[in-house]
């Protein structure tokens, strides 16, 4: 079965997407703090040796390895932190985790392996190995390699990395500035008495947050009326200082639906209408230069639009190279479903059994359900035309 020549196939329409998208390429400097989740502007190079110097890794006796098997005189102590001399030929050196090997020793020798002798010195055994417990310069990290790629979305591992190299200040790509506006009379914000016929706006809280948690900026955020002239002035205003412009809402086919017809007057319309379910009513194109993604008002086929288009496109937007791509898994069908021409996308629960991935579909698929997206950890993708048995091997994709 194949899809509708009116409706996009989904990896088309992804791919058409992606290839309009052009990476932001303003950087600035920020402190590793305030870097965090941020998205790394250049390739990083080892400034310095990690660790700089040849350490121990044990409290032990540090000394040269050939003089081993014999009483040595303990010439200095070694502590994290201070400078060793260089070690006196045919003695050895006291020596603490984490302390710099002195010159002209190659070897710790653990403390409960060594006794001392009347005269104090260090009874060293004899079945040593050459470098044991040295801990070399650079063995974590060598000057001049490569450390973290361009486009790393730095979290707190990095944030740690970076600051063993000593570095205070990380240059960062600027975060996309998104306008975000809902359109439909009938949206009022939580916390606002409802009157006959309203419902409370939900996109925007879930997309705010999830715009936020991608690295982007949130600049505009507006309930649009369900009239053309509004529709037009809020694009219009959203294109002057926006990277993106994200709306949620009228890009059906209703008397009141006017993103199309805007978006077709005042920029560009480059895709209308996803061979998907939910989510078939999502627009993308352009608007006085600026991209302009149209997802569906329905609750759910915005949170589902949202994972298949808005992810990637931030992802790519933003210049993160790991959020270009979803990862898809295997998962063994808990569920039957019949898809027709478009492909769907069920909130599943995802769980390991004995090794393998066990999906259970939440009860109620209908696309207004949106307490199934809090109990759904996975959204398991049909291909039109499928018809899924319990026991059927089937794609699918981690949310979080």
């Amino acid at each position: 079965m194949t899809s509708s020549p009116k409706l996009m196939p989904v990896a088309q329409a992804l791919e058409k997407i992606l290839e309009q998208i052009t990476p932001l390429q303003e950087s600035e400097q920020l402190t590793l703090l305030k870097a965090d989740k941020r998205i790394l502007a250049a390739d990083l190079l080892a400034p310095i040796n990690v660790p700089p110097a040849d350490n121990s890794s044990m409290d032990g006796y540090a000394l040269a390895y050939a003089d081993r098997g014999q009483p040595l005189v303990i010439s200095q102590r070694i502590t994290a932190g201070a400078s060793p001399s260089p070690l006196q030929a045919g003695t050895c050196a006291r020596i603490f985790t984490g302390a710099e090997i002195p010159a002209g020793a190659n070897t710790v020798v653990m403390q409960e392996e060594v006794t001392l002798d009347e005269q104090g010195r260090a009874i060293i055994p004899e079945n040593l190995v050459s470098g044991q417990n040295v801990r070399p310069l650079g063995q974590d990290l060598k000057q001049g390699n490569l450390v973290l790629a361009a486009g790393t979305r730095l979290d707190y591992r990095h944030l740690g990395l970076l600051a063993s190299l000593g570095l205070a200040k990380i240059a960062v790509l600027r975060r996309p500035k998104v306008a975000l506006l809902a359109s439909g009379d009938e949206l009022v914000a939580a916390g606002e008495p409802l009157e006959p016929g309203q419902i409370y706006n939900s996109n925007q809280p879930l997309l705010t947050s999830l715009l936020e948690d991608l690295g982007a900026e949130v600049i505009q955020m507006e309930r649009v009326a369900d009239t053309f002239e509004a529709t037009e002035q809020a694009l219009l205003k959203a294109s002057e200082n926006a990277d993106l412009i994200l709306s949620t809402g009228g890009v059906s086919v209703g008397e009141e639906d006017h993103i199309k017809p805007v978006v077709e007057k005042i920029g560009k319309l480059g895709l209308w209408r996803i061979a998907m379910k939910p989510g078939k009513p999502l627009a993308f194109g352009e608007i006085k230069g600026v991209i302009f993604l149209g997802l569906p008002g329905n609750p759910v086929s915005t949170f589902i639009g949202a994972q298949i288009f808005l992810r990637p496109l931030l992802g790519k937007l933003s210049g993160s190279a790991a959020a270009q791509e979803e990862a898809l898994f295997k998962g063994i069908a808990n569920f039957t479903a019949l898809t027709q021409v478009r492909q769907e996308y069920l909130r599943v629960k995802a769980k390991q059994v004995e090794g393998e991935w066990q999906l259970d579909a939440y009860p109620n698929q209908n696309s207004g359900v949106l307490s199934s997206v809090t109990w759904a950890n996975a959204l398991a993708v049909l291909p039109p035309g499928s018809n899924i048995q319990p026991g059927d091997s089937v794609n699918f994709i981690q949310i979080n």
